[in-house]
């Protein structure tokens, strides 16, 4: 099977609102969680978020725009920026004509996840059903709601015919769409993919509902300092609402373009840990088997891996149990492994938070530095991983990295990666 590599980013985030600006707020150990301003937020039992710093209607006609969701609308920013910066220009002009951009649309995939779907829109339309009476709906609200929106758009903004596919997998969602995309290039459906995912829930309903389940921190007194992965005194997630997305192709299709390559796709592993449908089994045993598999279809070995940018919620269960799996799984070789949290600055992303930390991992290697974990006051005792505190470089010479992310439901999906120069 030929290599797959990375060629385009796009992101919006808590800490930008495109992959640079994302990217120099990691390194920078810049916080994105801030207290809630909406009159909703105060009668909540937590009063804080991590919201997408640029609002995605800046960038999009506003007609367009009132037919997306804001989940749809977050996906369709990061994917023009990854189409972009993989130097591709868009098959439509302004007016709609067609553009000849060199790109066979019988050989483009899209796989573009979300964790939950249009809940805005779904509740919105909810409201308005309630309070003006049936006739005032929106006709768009079907469209608007629907899981496999942000991967529809994004299909018709790039002119994918191989496929557009949207995997629902909790907050593995994103890393699953990436290893399919991964999947249809190596089964030779497409030589390019567009995959990633995207979330934005940040509404009084998921906010009670992951309060009421005691999965969200409640400190409303310190809110830049909640997500604090393997501290101690954490005490559960931050919401966070974002897109990442990602252009992949086989390394030929790549070079017969003169494409940049940030990296390489090595290889994917996916498992479940039918244990419970929303905690984690406490033996890490189905994610380190994510990880193992994950090696193994890189062709890596444990001592091969210098960095594991960690699913690390910021859960008292769940971060313990996944540097458990982290051990098992690489043994000896993690005491020279380099693991961070990301989630301490950008919140979890749910949907999106597999396709953020993707980006965040392919460019810890290309850049040799793994940003730091934040907000760690009391570290976790006898953590048998290296966890970082701020950003540290990495060797000279290939690099290999995992990228671990976990959902309710038992889903384990670990992706593998290796730096632009790396040889295999």
């Amino acid at each position: 099977m030929s290599d797959v590599v990375i060629t385009g980013f796009g992101a919006t985030t808590p800490l930008g609102g495109d992959a640079p600006t994302t990217w120099e707020g990691l390194v920078a150990g810049r916080n994105g969680v801030h207290t809630l301003t909406e009159d909703w937020a105060a009668d909540l039992p937590v009063h804080f978020a991590a919201e997408a710093v640029d609002d995605p209607t800046n960038h999009i006609p506003h007609p367009k725009a009132r037919r997306m969701d804001r989940s749809s609308q977050l996906a369709i920013v990061a994917a023009e920026e990854a189409w972009a910066d993989a130097g591709l220009e868009l098959p439509h002009d302004a007016d709609g004509e067609p553009v000849d951009n060199g790109i066979d649309p019988e050989r483009l995939v899209v796989c573009c996840a979300t964790g939950i779907g249009g809940l805005h829109s779904l509740l919105g339309q909810w409201d308005i059903q309630k309070d003006r009476g049936f006739r005032r709906v929106s006709p768009f609200t079907i469209p608007m709601l629907m899981a496999n929106a942000p991967a529809a758009n994004v299909g018709l903004l790039v002119n994918a015919k191989a496929g557009v596919h949207t995997p629902v997998s909790a907050c593995a969602s994103s890393s699953e769409a990436i290893s399919l995309g991964l999947d249809q290039i190596h089964l030779g459906r497409a030589d390019i993919a567009v995959v990633g995912g995207t979330e934005a829930v940040i509404h009084p309903l998921p906010v009670a509902a992951f309060s009421q389940m005691q999965a969200l921190s409640k400190r409303n007194d310190d809110p830049e300092h909640a997500s604090r992965p393997w501290d101690a005194d954490r005490d559960g997630f931050v919401l966070g609402e974002g897109a990442a997305v990602l252009v992949i192709e086989t390394i030929e299709h790549a070079r017969a373009r003169g494409a940049r390559i940030y990296g390489t796709l090595a290889g994917a592993g996916i498992s479940a840990d039918s244990h419970d449908l929303v905690q984690p089994d406490p033996t890490g045993a189905g994610q380190a088997s994510a990880m193992h598999k994950a090696l193994v279809a890189a062709d890596l070995s444990p001592t091969d891996i210098n960095h594991v940018n960690a699913h690390a919620t910021s859960t008292p269960q769940g971060d313990l149990a996944e540097a458990h799996s982290i051990r098992t799984t690489l043994g000896a070789a993690a005491d020279q492994v380099l693991v961070n949290g990301t989630k301490s600055m950008t919140g979890h992303l749910l949907g999106g938070a597999g396709a953020l930390e993707t980006f965040a991992s392919v460019m810890a290697l290309l850049r040799r530095q793994v940003p730091g974990t934040i907000n760690i006051e009391h570290l976790e005792e006898d953590l048998p991983i290296n966890v970082v505190r701020k950003t540290t470089a990495l060797p000279d010479g290939d690099l290999a990295a995992l990228n671990n992310s976990f959902g309710f439901g038992g889903h384990n999906v670990t992706l593998a990666f290796t730096n632009a120069n790396a040889t295999r």
